[in-house]
């Protein structure tokens, strides 16, 4: 599926309540009592025909899929949280040039779909736009690849110790997984960064 068709079918979904879906496409949302963070995204998925994958190339071959909640803060929709775009193998970050990342490559050529998060119990998730990004050449791409070379020369000097959320301007790298003590590590844009990317920045403030 193109980036344009994918486009098309998420227009299309729009409005609509994404926990009806996780049920006719068999995603659950919770497991036991632990919360399948990942479902919409894995609604997503199945509703644009792609089965489950943990690759880290592009999702769609020369596009990614993302898919992050907003919440409400008063009569306006604000980002959420960090997204994930990466995992980070330390040896492959040391030695690749961003130019050649799996962070620019996931970058690169976006879908990103947005839901609203309405609450802990996700009783229902209103899909509520799909939007591109491109990370071309620009004031984005020339601060994302300033931060992930900030990120290397941390993992260069001191290793993953040397990774804290406090590196990066838009991109940070951080403890993704079991939490404290965990030794993966993924890229996440910071919540500004998905701002710019979902088209909210204007939104920011008052």
């Amino acid at each position: 599926m193109t980036r344009e068709e994918a486009l098309l079918k998420l227009h299309a979904l729009e409005g609509k309540d994404l926990r009806p879906l996780a049920d006719e496409f068999r995603v659950r949302v919770w497991i036991g009592n632990r919360k399948n963070k990942g479902w919409a995204g894995d609604v997503i998925e199945r509703y644009l025909g792609l089965p489950a994958n943990s690759r880290q190339a592009p999702d769609f071959g020369d596009w990614e899929l993302k898919v992050i909640p907003l919440k409400r803060r008063g009569d306006r929709l604000v980002v959420k949280e960090t997204m994930a775009i990466t995992m980070i193998e330390p040896g492959n970050v040391i030695k690749t040039p961003f130019e050649h990342s799996h962070l620019l490559d996931k970058l690169q050529r976006m879908v990103v779909g947005v839901r609203e998060w309405v609450d802990e119990q996700e009783t229902r998730s209103p899909f509520v736009k799909a939007v591109s990004f491109d990370l071309s050449d620009g004031e984005l791409f020339r601060q994302v690849q300033a931060d992930y070379e900030t990120i290397r020369v941390a993992l260069r000097q001191r290793g993953l110790s040397g990774l804290t959320g406090k590196l990066g301007q838009l991109v940070q790298a951080r403890t993704k997984g079991a939490g404290h003590g965990s030794e993966s590590r993924a890229f996440y844009a910071r919540e500004k960064f998905v701002e710019r990317i979902v088209g909210l920045e204007q939104n920011r403030g008052g």
